[in-house]
């Protein structure tokens, strides 16, 4: 089974934090693949804002760089995205994926931060 399901969205103030979760089926989460938060604001194309390799390598899109934390837990078939010093420009749907990421019909909800200034 392949599947990925994202929790932890919600509205907060700017400034505020959320931490967003993802848990993945073990056929996606084998502890090999490199795993990533992707998002996608209104009218915008979703875009790749930070990953982890297998061996947790982290990598940041500059407009999340120094304020978000990518992290995994092999154990738990996780992936966390700690989000610190929002601004209302983070608001969009948070996805989970592999990278390179997994055909359409693989994406789970996602799920909705909105900060509000």
């Amino acid at each position: 089974q392949v599947q990925l399901v994202e929790s932890g969205g919600g509205l907060v103030q700017a400034g505020g934090s959320l931490r967003l979760s993802c848990a993945a089926s073990r056929r996606i989460f084998n502890g090999r693949n490199a795993m990533g938060w992707y998002r996608q604001a209104p009218g915008k194309q979703r875009d790749l804002v930070a990953s982890i390799s297998a061996g947790s390598i982290t990598s940041y899109g500059d407009s999340v760089k120094g304020r978000f934390t990518i992290s995994r837990d092999n154990a738990k078939n996780t992936v966390y995205l700690q989000m610190n010093s929002l601004k209302p420009e983070d608001t969009a749907v948070y996805y989970c994926n592999t990278i390179p990421a997994l055909p359409q019909q693989y994406w789970g909800q996602g799920t909705q931060v909105t900060v509000s200034s």
